[in-house]
């Protein structure tokens, strides 16, 4: 069998080929140079799954609380989960009562749902300004994000934590339910949610619809937000929970920012439980393979010789 020689004008020159092996040599140490930045750095391009201590799911979140109790659970078909993209959620219908239980009157009536997400995300899923719309609702207004005012004197700061570098304090809530302290997500003194006002043309219903997250231990009211908060480069974890609340009986934003602080109020603790405690993730102790832990005992380890 013969072998056709390669022209000589498909050759590639003698210049070329010195040029293309200096900038792969390049690429190469770039690469190594980076993984060094990142080695030393100890930045985590890749995120792990992470779950709560407790084990439980947002759908075990009480079903009475105080001044609220709970009218009916909506149960998504097989389609809306893989659509949701998470099994770990919660979408609760709940009305005001008085003391004896009965509904106020007025009638108010709120949906909360909360959903649990955790690992390497790509998106931010599912918030109100798509799915609403996708379901057949129409814009009535602009999106806005109003402040949720929790009532700050129910909660204590943690004993065990020093003022953080801005000066805010990491705080702890309990309730009935839950009687010991657990602690809240950082920046809840400054809670925030984005409101959105809906209506339905042809049934002539309007309606509000907010929701913030939760997401590595912290608070954030936009999706953006949650990625610069859920992929910190200095954390080996991920996961973030959407807290939403949706209402057909109140007027405004803040309205229902008003409800969603009265609710919160007395869930917070519940809430928590269901997410892992960020402070005990920081410092190695959970989970068990927690690379911080292991790094740590190995310092330890490697100090008494």
């Amino acid at each position: 069998m013969s072998v056709q020689s390669v022209p000589s004008s498909a050759r590639p020159s003698r210049g070329l080929a010195v040029a293309a092996s200096v900038a792969l040599a390049v690429l190469v140490a770039s690469a190594l140079g980076l993984g060094s930045i990142i080695s030393a750095l100890k930045l985590q391009l890749n995120k792990m799954p992470i779950q709560p201590r407790s084990g439980l799911k947002f759908h075990t979140l009480p079903t009475e609380l105080a001044g609220w109790k709970m009218v009916r659970d909506e149960v998504m078909s097989a389609e809306g989960l893989a659509e949701l993209g998470t099994e770990n959620y919660v979408t609760r219908w709940y009305v005001g009562v008085d003391a004896a239980g009965k509904p106020v009157e007025p009638e108010v009536a709120v949906q909360l749902h909360a959903a649990y997400y955790t690992g390497m995300i790509d998106t931010v899923p599912h918030v109100p300004e798509r799915c609403l719309v996708g379901g057949g609702m129409e814009y009535a207004g602009a999106t806005r994000t109003v402040p949720v005012p929790i009532d700050m004197s129910r909660l204590v700061p943690d004993p065990d934590l020093p003022p953080l570098a801005d000066g805010s304090r990491v705080w702890t809530a309990r309730n009935a339910r839950v009687p010991s302290r657990v602690r809240l997500p950082i920046g809840v003194e400054k809670l925030q949610m984005r409101v959105t006002p809906f209506r339905d043309a042809q049934a002539k219903q309007s309606l509000f619809a907010g929701y913030f997250f939760l997401a590595n231990g912290g608070v954030a009211p936009s999706a953006d937000d949650v990625r610069l908060l859920a992929f910190r480069l200095q954390d080996d974890y991920a996961y973030y929970a959407k807290i939403q609340f949706l209402s057909p009986t109140v007027e405004s934003a803040e309205e229902l920012a008003e409800i969603a602080g009265r609710m919160l109020d007395d869930l917070f603790p519940d809430l928590m439980l269901r997410v892992p405690d960020w402070v005990e993730v920081t410092e190695g102790r959970y989970p068990p393979d927690n690379p911080r832990g292991a790094s740590a005992s190995a310092g330890g380890a490697s100090s008494s010789r």
